[in-house]
């Protein structure tokens, strides 16, 4: 029986890892829950599943996991704020289910020096599938890591065919239910160029041996090349309970969590290479985290900044990407990386992504 405590517990990741234990009783026991600002819901989740334990809001959340005795916590945090919670939680000694990918990439090796080996464990559906892939080979036997992504609703479409998209349209994701940051990230590729940043962090693979393709079905979940020539992918069906069961039994997996692929119905996967002119997000995002230091967390706090101006109608949706670049390449990396150099990088990132915003 695992002691399980969820951050984030009402938005999507959280919900799903409440239904995981709901119907695993045997395997985990709910013993702490946070949430943003959405108390009454997270009062409900409490009264559910009988938890004491519950905070609102980041400072809260960090007093939670420290304070609670718990095996695992899942930090399905949205942004950057979860970085507090995933430091907290490595200090505890206890299992990091990772969902909140801007944690690490903001906090970098700082994250990373905290964490002991097997501690880290990913919750992110790319990130889950590589890790599973590994298991089947050493690190030396692997020659390059292959992210999957499903191309957002704007997949084929040319940057010029981009220009006059409207925030609806951006937030009409073909396969996954997201909040309104991710899933906009998720259009722009952002979010593709974030996870480029956290399998390196993760698995310490070289940016020039991280590869994206296109693969609209969203069934193979990512690949790990060897240096046979044989390639291991994790399929199933898009289903966020599958790889937040992994993460909360790691190394274990939980029987019945996700329906899978049915072999006897025909079906067509298909691969396309990245269009980095129209999407040069991942690009971008490959420079930063070679770049190191302070440059992520600019990266992303830019891009925070950049994609709540577009959905209050005040630029355009090439604009995001175009403020994120501008921001970085105005950014000077502080002298010596620890947390107050990262709070101190996204606080100017954001005043100066107003900057740049007001300008456009």
């Amino acid at each position: 029986m695992r002691r399980i405590t969820v951050l984030g517990s009402t938005g999507s990741i959280g919900v799903q890892a409440l239904e995981v234990i709901e119907a695993n009783p045997h395997l985990f026991q709910l013993v702490g829950l946070s949430a943003g600002t959405n108390r009454e819901a997270m009062e409900q989740q409490a009264a559910k599943f009988g938890v004491q334990h519950t905070a609102l809001g980041t400072e809260e959340s960090v007093a939670l996991v420290r304070d609670v005795e718990t095996d695992v916590v899942l930090n399905g945090i949205t942004g950057s704020v979860g970085l507090g919670p995933t430091l907290a939680a490595l200090e505890s000694g206890a299992t990091l289910a990772l969902a909140n990918k801007e944690s690490l990439i903001v906090g970098g090796d700082l994250v990373k020096a905290k964490a002991s080996p097997g501690q880290l464990v990913p919750v992110d559906s790319e990130h889950s599938a590589i890790a599973q892939a590994l298991r089947s080979g050493t690190a030396g036997e692997v020659r390059r890591l292959v992210l999957t992504a499903s191309g957002g609703p704007f997949r084929g479409r040319s940057r010029d065919e981009l220009e006059d998209v409207t925030p609806r349209e951006a937030l009409a994701h073909p396969t996954w239910d997201m909040g309104l940051v991710v899933t906009t990230n998720s259009s722009t590729l952002v979010n593709k160029g974030l996870e480029v940043i956290e399998a390196h962090l993760l698995f310490d693979v070289d940016y020039d041996r991280i590869d994206v393709t296109v693969h609209p079905q969203s069934i193979v979940h990512s690949m790990v090349e060897f240096v046979d020539g044989s390639t291991l992918a994790q399929a199933s069906p898009p289903d966020m309970r599958l790889p937040i069961a992994l993460g909360m039994a790691w190394p274990d997996r939980v029987p019945g969590v996700g329906v899978p692929l049915d072999w006897t119905t025909a079906s067509t996967w298909t691969f396309e290479p990245l269009d980095a002119e129209a999407f040069p997000s991942v690009g971008l995002a490959k420079q930063v985290g070679t770049a190191g230091s302070t440059y992520p967390a600019v990266f992303n706090a830019a891009n925070e900044q950049a994609v709540l101006a577009f959905h209050a109608g005040r630029i355009g949706y090439l604009d995001i990407v175009d403020t994120i670049r501008a921001v970085v390449d105005l950014h000077e990396p502080a002298a010596e990386l620890d947390l107050e150099a990262l709070l101190a990088a996204e606080v100017w990132a954001r005043a100066e992504a107003d900057r740049v915003l007001a300008s456009r």
